[in-house]
């Protein structure tokens, strides 16, 4: 309809155009004369003939040619022009009456009468009336001019009369005096220059308003014809680029409309300045002219408003449409990611902790799910509103809102179904979990029940009643009718859930049955015994060893716990009386059982603290780095801090990522069998050294942190969040994990020996463990100053360490010890593959990782060029390393043998590793000639490449009998240029 409507007034202005077009032509004369008064003024100006407006009886208009001495001199198409003009001002009617010309030629010859006659009469371009003359009033002229005239009548060849007059009183019998000039003895006034400025403003208006009508007709038809395109920013840019060319038109319109009005009022201006002025003809058709102009051009501007407003309008709804429409797809999308993301929750969880953190998943995927059905009834909204505001695109409209409210349903739907889903796994787990750890709290009732005590009959009685009080705690804790169980639970039993309610089943059976031998054996001990009976402790000796007690019982003493628990142990028989001839250790299942407990309480922490770490990493990058984005607490956030995020956080989102999506899921894997979750730990061994980096970064961000720490914005985020510690604390997390990891394994591998999976335990506890040192020698690594090279071309660190260090070198032939150092240089090494670093440590001022020290290069040795000593005389914590022959020894003295052996085992690795490369490249060569290979001796290895002729070889071999060692405290020391020395 609204379309309908557009073409309609695009008809209407076409319609106009065409009646404004044949308006103008009309008045301009095109299609006769295509002359305009611009185009012929000056001669015009010559005004060797004019309308004067006149006219005669019957409406002829009356063209009069006043006296003109130069009108021989015209030239012909000067002629013809101005008469052409001339008669295509009156208009179409009265032209075809005729005109009547006027020739006055009182002042002239009989030569200039024949003259203009003539050339009237062989060009005039209009219909004539009637020609009347004003001869010459001289007496001869005027007796010529009969005379003449008589015989030359013929010779004009005119088909009206041509009527010689003698004096303008004659004229006057013939037209009225009021429609002749004053020049001809009339009453009219006529302004030459007047009339010809009048005729240009006209003409100049008509054309202008002929253009306006062709670029409306135009903009019109383009408007009409314009298809509307189908994103947002090319209706923004349509709309934009069609106002802008309708207020140029509206600025045309009002232009050509205030011209017009000037004009108008130019026209009018004698009958202002005189009310008893009466037009002449020309003038009344002259403003009878403009005031149709201008009222076709109002009318014409109102149906181009009307036009415009409805187009505008259109254009208007087209954008709201495909505002509409592109929100629509983005909400579609989100609600189809929402509908997907909430299929996946399917799982009930393999734990009471598994289940509640995937509620709280749930739980946060709601609420991003009312955000977006929020959005996607506002949009519903929206397009109720257009549709109410008559849109023209109701039909594509219409669908899309019932659409989005449809999918909103059915989405808040299936989530109110997960959450009830969710919340019916969660009850099962914690029945699950209470039952399991009322038969865990069982077990480690029977392990903790003193031996020695029991073989009393007072102590028997007291563990019957202590049994017996437990054993009156089932029913608040048991699964007791397992038939309820599996009908009132069973939308939410998968094979894997049922597997754990019966394994949950068997042990309290398992328990039951061990609680119930126990009972048998505890009352025969508490019968009335006829001897007493002496109790005496098992040997330590006597049974294999036990793991610790539970994290329930760890106050109990240490001393002699585990022979107690593994004889409490025991499935009920009369052997409580270790010394007794039924005595025997407890059974392996037993043991086992105990075993496997204490690592399902491991595993249980594990995955706690694990889902903890997760929410509180989680905590910190929303709650903390989210909101330094945020342009509401950017006014809180000092200037050091912005854009400081990657350094206060470091690879802090990459942790998170990693945990969340990957650790975490792998390590709920294992639930069930703690033992093996080694492998776990071992596949994912280099995604854990992105915790390397972390700490690397921890000196800046500590740093940042203590310039930044009581800034308005960490106390902003601290009151969000509800937290008690602030960030810093939060900012230790990762260090805090990944030492936590150690401490763990090695707990799972305490409780494993023989399991299946305990290799793997030791494996992944060995290699946190070299995680955690990569990271300790990095965090030194970094410290180092002064070195120019590039420290990464050094190879792998592989050691680090404070040590004192004496040194001695040789000048010319006599050696030179540094005796003047009665005290060692305290330097700190770096053991890489291709170099050893000397450093001294300097100890900084400040607090935190900001009081950590730093080392100032001093000298490097590279690897191949040295040997090393492995005992120095004297002291067994010392060692020598040296090069270039022993021109340069280091004595090195460790702070214990067993660093000193590592340090001289690792120099070893590294000094044959080198050999064997040496000999491998020396085997690859195919040439005759040997190259010296360096010895290794019982007390020194060297690859130095200064011992590589005869003599020095000879002089290795001499040492083989004696190692080479160095005195600590001899002679004096040489004065040293070496940085090494300093």
């Amino acid at each position: 309809m609204a379309l309908n409507r557009v073409s309609l007034l695009c008809q209407d202005i076409t319609r106009m155009w065409l009646q404004l077009k044949v308006m103008t032509d009309e008045i301009m004369q095109q299609d006769s004369s295509p002359l305009c008064a611009a185009d012929i003024d000056l001669d015009l100006r010559k005004q060797f003939a004019f309308l004067s407006g006149g006219r005669g009886e019957n409406g002829s208009p009356i063209i009069i040619f006043p006296e003109c001495p130069t009108f021989g001199d015209l030239q012909e198409q000067e002629f013809h022009n101005v008469l052409t003009y001339l008669t295509s001002v009156p208009s179409l009617s009265a032209a075809a009456v005729g005109f009547i010309l006027v020739i006055d030629r009182r002042q002239d010859r009989w030569s200039s009468v024949k003259g203009t006659l003539l050339r009237i009469a062989g060009s005039f371009p209009g219909n004539l009336q009637l020609v009347l003359v004003l001869r010459p009033t001289t007496l001869l002229q005027r007796t010529l001019s009969d005379i003449f005239f008589k015989f030359s009548k013929d010779d004009f060849k005119m088909k009206v009369p041509v009527i010689m007059l003698s004096s303008v009183t004659e004229l006057h019998s013939y037209i009225d005096r009021t429609q002749l000039t004053q020049e001809l003895g009339g009453t009219q006034e006529y302004c030459h220059e007047k009339w010809i400025s009048h005729r240009t403003a006209i003409e100049g208006f008509a054309l202008m308003v002929k253009k306006t009508a062709q670029t409306l007709q135009s903009f019109g038809t383009e408007l009409a014809e314009t298809e509307l395109p189908n994103d947002v920013q090319a209706t923004a840019n349509l709309l934009s680029a069609h106002t802008s060319k309708k207020d140029k038109m509206k600025e045309d319109l009002k232009i050509a409309l205030s011209q017009g009005g000037r004009l108008l009022e130019s026209i009018n201006e004698p009958l202002v300045k005189d009310a008893d002025y009466t037009m002449n003809q020309d003038e009344m058709e002259n403003l009878a002219t403009v005031q149709r102009l201008l009222g076709q051009l109002d009318e014409t501007e109102m149906a181009f408003d009307d036009f415009w407003e409805r187009h505008h309008t259109k254009l208007e709804q087209c954008l709201q449409l495909r505002h509409f429409e592109q929100h629509y797809r983005e909400i579609r999308s989100q609600l189809d990611m929402v509908a997907e993301r909430l299929a996946g929750f399917s799982e009930v969880g393999i734990s009471p902790a598994h289940a509640e953190h995937i509620h709280k998943e749930l739980t946060c995927h709601e609420e991003r799910t009312c955000e977006v059905l929020d959005r996607a009834l506002a949009l519903a909204s929206e397009g109720d509103q257009l549709m109410e505001s008559s849109h023209y695109a109701v039909d594509s409209i219409l669908p899309k809102c019932s659409e989005l409210r449809s999918i909103g349903e059915d989405i808040s739907s299936v989530m109110r179904a997960k959450k009830a889903h969710l919340l019916k796994a969660m009850e099962l787990h914690q029945c699950l979990e209470k039952a399991t750890r009322w038969c865990d709290n069982g077990i480690y009732l029977l392990a903790s029940q003193p031996v020695d005590k029991c073989q009393s009959q007072d102590g028997a009685e007291s563990a019957l009643q202590e049994l017996e009080r437990y054993l009156e705690t089932a029913n608040q804790h048991k699964l007791t009718d397992p038939g309820s169980i599996w009908r009132d639970y069973d939308s939410v039993l998968n094979a894997e859930f049922r597997e754990q309610v019966e394994k949950v089943l068997q042990k309290q059976l398992s328990m039951q049955e061990m609680f119930d031998k126990r009972r048998v054996s505890l009352k025969k001990l508490a019968a009335k015994q006829t001897r007493p009976v002496q109790p005496v402790a098992p040997r330590p000796e006597a049974f294999p060893k036990s793991p610790m007690s539970s994290p329930a019982h760890r106050s109990q003493d240490k001393e002699g716990s585990d022979a107690e628990i593994l004889s409490g142990c025991k499935k009920g028989d009369p052997s409580l009386v270790p010394n007794g001839t039924n005595s025997r250790p407890p059974s392996l299942s037993e043991e086992e059982e105990n075993l496997a407990v204490l690592r399902r309480h491991v595993m249980n922490e594990l995955l706690e603290t694990e889902r903890a770490y997760v929410e509180e990493l989680l905590c910190v990058l929303q709650g903390y780095a989210a909101e330094m984005d945020n342009p509401a607490m950017a006014h809180l956030m000092p200037n050091t801090l912005v854009n400081k995020k990657d350094i206060l956080f470091g690879n802090m989102p990459e942790i998170y990522q990693f945990h969340k999506r990957t650790f975490l899921r792998e390590l709920e894997a294992y639930t069930d069998c703690p033992e093996l979750v080694g492998r776990c730990f071992l596949e994912r061994m280099t995604d854990l050294q992105i915790y390397e980096k972390y700490c690397q970064n921890k000196p800046r961000s500590e740093s940042l942190w203590r310039q930044c720490s009581d800034c308005a914005f960490f106390q902003e985020c601290q009151k969000k969040l509800e937290h008690k510690l602030g960030l810093d604390s939060y900012l230790l997390k990762p260090v805090q994990r990944i030492t936590k990891y150690q401490l763990l394994l090695k707990e799972l591998l305490k409780y494993s020996k023989g399991c299946d999976g305990s290799e793997d335990l030791q494996e992944a506890l060995t290699s946190i463990l070299g995680i955690l040192k990569a990271v300790n020698d990095s965090m030194h690594l970094i410290a180092i100053t002064g070195y120019e090279g590039n420290l990464s071309e050094l190879g792998r660190l592989l050691m680090q360490g404070s040590f004192n260090v004496w040194t001695e070198h040789k000048k010319g032939h006599a050696k030179v010890k540094d005796l003047a150092r009665f005290k060692p240089m305290q330097r700190h090494l770096f053991l890489h593959e291709k170099a050893l670093l000397f450093c001294k440590r300097r100890e900084e001022n400040g607090e935190g990782y900001e009081k950590a020290p730093s080392y100032s290069f001093k000298h490097s040795l590279s690897m191949s060029a040295v040997g090393i000593t492995e005992n120095a005389k004297g002291d067994n914590k010392k060692f020598e390393i040296w090069c270039n022959s022993r021109e340069e020894v280091y004595i090195v003295q460790a702070q214990t043998t067993d660093i000193k052996t590592t340090w001289v085992n690792e120099i070893r690795k590294v000094l044959t590793e080198q050999l064997k490369a040496c000999r491998d490249a020396r085997q690859q060569k195919a040439s005759d000639q040997v190259s010296p290979v360096p010895a290794i001796t019982n007390g020194t290895i060297s690859l130095s490449p200064f011992k590589s002729n005869q003599k020095s070889l000879k002089k290795g071999e001499e040492k083989k009998a004696e190692p080479i060692v160095v005195e600590c405290n001899t002679g004096s020391s040489p004065k040293s240029s070496d940085k090494a020395k300093g």
